[in-house]
Formats: C-alpha cells, sequence, structure tokens
C-alpha cells in the first residue's frame, strides 16, 4: 500500500484507552493517518528509534513517565509537532517548561474544538518548519558553491597569474562550455591546483 505523504503521522501516547479513542473520532483520517497508540513512555521511544511522526500528543501523567521531559527530548531530537495534555492547576508551570522548546499544553478537560485547533496549529506550525528547512539547505548549498568558486578564483590568481576578472570569466566560459555547474569547474581547479 502506497502511503500519501500529505498525510499527517500522528503517534498517541497515553495510558487511557479512552482518549486515544477520543483523537480516532475528532481527526479525519483523510488528514490524519497513521494514527498509532502507546501508552508508555517507554513504548513510545521504542517506536521512534524506526519511525517519525509529525504530530506527537502527550496525554500526561503516564504509567512510567510524567511525560514532559520525554517530550522535551522529543523536541531536542526531532522536527515534529507535539502537544501536551496536562491538569489545568499545573497548566501554568508546565507551559513554563517546555514552551521554549516549541511544544503546545492544553489543560484538561478541554474542548474538542480547541483540540482539533491546536493540532491545526501543530500541523501549520510543522510546514513553515519544514518550507525553511529547505530554504536554509538551498542557502547553505549556494554559500558553499560560492566559496568553492572563490577558492578556485585565489588559485587561478595565485598560480596562473590571472587578475580576479579573468580567474571568474574563466570559471564562468568553461562552465558554459562543458555545460557543467560552476562548481564542478572550481572542483576541477582544486584538484589540479592545490595537490
Amino acid at each position: 500500500m502506497v502511503q500519501n505523504k500529505d498525510l499527517n503521522s500522528v503517534l498517541v501516547v497515553s495510558s487511557s484507552k479512552k482518549f486515544y479513542q477520543q483523537f480516532m473520532e475528532l481527526l479525519p483520517k483523510s488528514e490524519f493517518s497513521p494514527l498509532c497508540s502507546v501508552t508508555t513512555v517507554g513504548e513510545a521511544k521504542r517506536i521512534l528509534v524506526d519511525r517519525s511522526f509529525r504530530i506527537v500528543i502527550v496525554n500526561t501523567p503516564l504509567s512510567d513517565d510524567f511525560g514532559i521531559h520525554f517530550a522535551i527530548e522529543l523536541a531536542e531530537k526531532q522536527n515534529c509537532g507535539i502537544l501536551i495534555f496536562v491538569k489545568s492547576e499545573i497548566q501554568d508551570a508546565i507551559c513554563q517548561q517546555v514552551e521554549n522548546y516549541g511544544i503546545l499544553t492544553l489543560p484538561k478537560p478541554v474542548s474538542k474544538q480547541m483540540v482539533f485547533q491546536s493540532i491545526k496549529l501543530l500541523v501549520a506550525m510543522q510546514q513553515k518548519i519544514r518550507a525553511l528547512e529547505t530554504k536554509a539547505s538551498s542557502l547553505q548549498s549556494k554559500m558553499e558553491d560560492i566559496r568553492l568558486v572563490n577558492r578556485a578564483k585565489l588559485l587561478l590568481i595565485e598560480q596562473l597569474k590571472m587578475s580576479e576578472s579573468e580567474a571568474h570569466r574563466y570559471i564562468e566560459k568553461r562552465a558554459m562550455d562543458t555545460c557543467v555547474k560552476r562548481r564542478k569547474v572550481a572542483e576541477d581547479i582544486i584538484k589540479t591546483y592545490e595537490n
């Protein structure tokens, strides 16, 4: 079965089976699939070794851990949206602990509408983060290309006594003539003159 990459995979970590059932009813399968459930932090850590999820829901407290340290650790290691449910009396204290990690908290009890809106907010944040990561990766690649070309120019200036503009023109022309990127030409020049 081919999985639609646009679907949002969800991991629910809750000691309560009823909590998981409520999520099954709340989240449309057309947008959120697969929906996976575990009852302990230990199980969650084991499943996260082999799989990643876009959204992780933690219903505190759990039987083997309260769940806050797990959520923080997860936020530091993986790029996923995390939503924690805590008793309303301690929500402010928990929120202060986790908000710098990008973790959302909701008080229990909470309306289905608030839960759904929070999950949609997590999805929107994850899409924005992925777009920014793609852009950052592209910029890093371009910066590396510029560094290599500048290094190659410097070698042409030192080894062949070209001016900066002549070295630039040489790399540009060579790239056009051989139908390769300037980076490839620069790498070839570096290999030739650095060793």
